[in-house]
C-alpha cells in the first residue's frame, strides 16, 4: 500500500502543532521575511517550513496545505484557505483585496490569483500612477485552476468546478462547470 503525504504528515502532526505554536511568538514581519527566505527551499522540509510560517500569517489556514517551491504571496494577512490545498510552483497570488479559498482546491503551476487592479481615470498621470482598487477572490471547495490561468479582482469560482488551462477569468464561475479561454466562458456543465 502506498504511502499519502497526508499519511506522513498525521505521523507528525504532534510536531508540526508544537512548531506552529513556537513560531507564532514571532512578529509578522519577521515571518514574512521568513516565508520569503524560504520560498525556494524544496522537498518536505520546504514544504513544512512554508505551512508553519503561512499557519501563522494568514487569516485562518486548514489542514493539508502543500505551498510549493517558487510560490509568490503577497498579502497574506488577507488570506483565508480550508483544508487540503496545493499550490504548486511560480505562482503569483496577491491576496491584498482579500482571498478565500474553500477546501480541496488545487491551483497548477504558473497561476495568478490578482485581488487589486489599475484604474485609468485620471488622465493628468501615467495608468501606473492611477489609484488602484480591489476586490475580493472566493474560491470555493472543490475547485480546479488549471496551469497558467489568471484570476482577476471581484471574481467568485463556486463549488466543483475546473478552470482549463491558460485561461483569464474576469467574472464568476458557475458550480459544477468547466471554464476556460481568454476571457474564460462556459465550456461545458460537469
Amino acid at each position: 500500500m502506498r504511502t499519502t503525504g497526508r499519511d506522513k504528515i498525521k505521523k507528525i502532526k504532534p510536531l508540526i502543532t508544537l512548531l506552529v505554536k513556537i513560531n507564532s511568538v514571532f512578529p509578522y514581519f519577521i515571518n514574512y521575511r521568513l516565508f520569503v527566505f524560504f520560498r525556494n527551499t524544496s522537498g518536505y522540509l520546504g514544504l513544512l517550513i512554508r505551512y508553519i510560517l503561512f499557519k501563522n500569517l494568514s487569516i485562518k489556514c486548514g489542514e493539508n496545505i502543500s505551498i510549493h517551491e517558487g510560490v509568490y504571496l503577497k498579502g497574506i494577512n488577507n488570506i483565508s484557505v480550508g483544508n487540503n490545498i496545493s499550490i504548486h510552483s511560480l505562482c503569483y497570488i496577491d491576496g491584498s483585496g482579500g482571498i478565500t479559498i474553500g477546501n480541496d482546491v488545487s491551483i497548477a503551476h504558473n497561476s495568478t490569483i490578482m485581488t487589486t487592479n489599475h484604474t485609468w481615470n485620471d488622465i493628468e498621470i501615467p495608468i501606473k500612477y492611477n489609484k488602484t482598487t480591489k476586490g475580493p477572490v472566493n474560491i470555493d471547495n472543490d475547485v480546479w485552476i488549471g496551469c497558467g490561468c489568471r484570476i482577476l479582482s471581484g471574481v467568485n469560482i463556486k463549488t466543483r468546478s475546473i478552470v482549463a488551462a491558460g485561461a483569464v477569468v474576469n467574472k464568476d464561475i458557475e458550480a459544477n462547470s468547466l471554464f476556460g479561454g481568454v476571457p474564460a466562458k462556459l465550456i461545458k456543465k460537469i
